[in-house]
């Protein structure tokens, strides 16, 4: 019985040493960069539609110059992103130079992801809901930048965003009142 037990132990032991190493290994394929200082923005500059968070005075922002592997079926957070003029996506997209409906399925990748503009009008799989939907990479969700003009006033993507339209989440099927973070998988089409 003693040895049965030690035997499973060990394998057990192997078995979660095994796993630590691989979760390590992957959060050390993309480490923080670094860290932004958050102030408040002007009276009336952080366009908060779609729940945006605001930068605040004194708080530090996470930055990323990497987003985690990309394979055939990457983990990642889906959130929601207007992509029209005035809407909370800032200005125009970084790909086209356009603004983009909300009812045409584009979406922003966080920087390591958008990798340079490599992905650039090209189409990713989205798949969550029991559900899957195409959408063109037309922007970047910014990792490395944030809590300025330029990016609405609105702290650093983290480095593992999908930040979609909302033509996206309607594709995927869900309810409009649960719109904001999704796990989700995504792929290059």
């Amino acid at each position: 019985m003693m040895k049965t037990f030690t035997a499973v132990g060990g394998f057990v032991l192997a078995l979660l040493t095994f796993a630590a190493y691989s979760s390590q290994a992957r959060l050390q394929s993309c480490n923080p960069s670094g860290k932004i200082r958050g102030e408040n923005p002007p009276p009336g500059q952080c366009n908060q539609e779609n729940d945006s968070d605001c930068c605040k005075a004194g708080d530090y922002y996470t930055t990323y110059t990497c987003s985690p592997p990309v394979s055939g079926s990457t983990k990642a957070v889906l959130t929601l992103n207007s992509f029209q003029k005035g809407g909370d996506g800032g200005g125009p997209s970084e790909c086209d130079g356009k603004y983009h409906s909300d009812e045409t399925p584009v979406v922003a990748l966080s920087t390591g992801w958008y990798s340079g503009g490599s992905r650039c009008l090209n189409n990713v799989v989205i798949s969550a809901n029991g559900r899957t939907v195409t959408a063109m990479v037309v922007d970047e969700c910014d990792s490395t930048m944030g809590c300025d003009e330029d990016h609405d006033y609105q702290p650093p993507c983290p480095n593992n965003i999908v930040d979609a339209s909302k033509a996206v989440w309607k594709a995927l099927g869900v309810p409009e009142d649960n719109w904001g973070d999704l796990d989700i998988t995504w792929s290059d089409a």
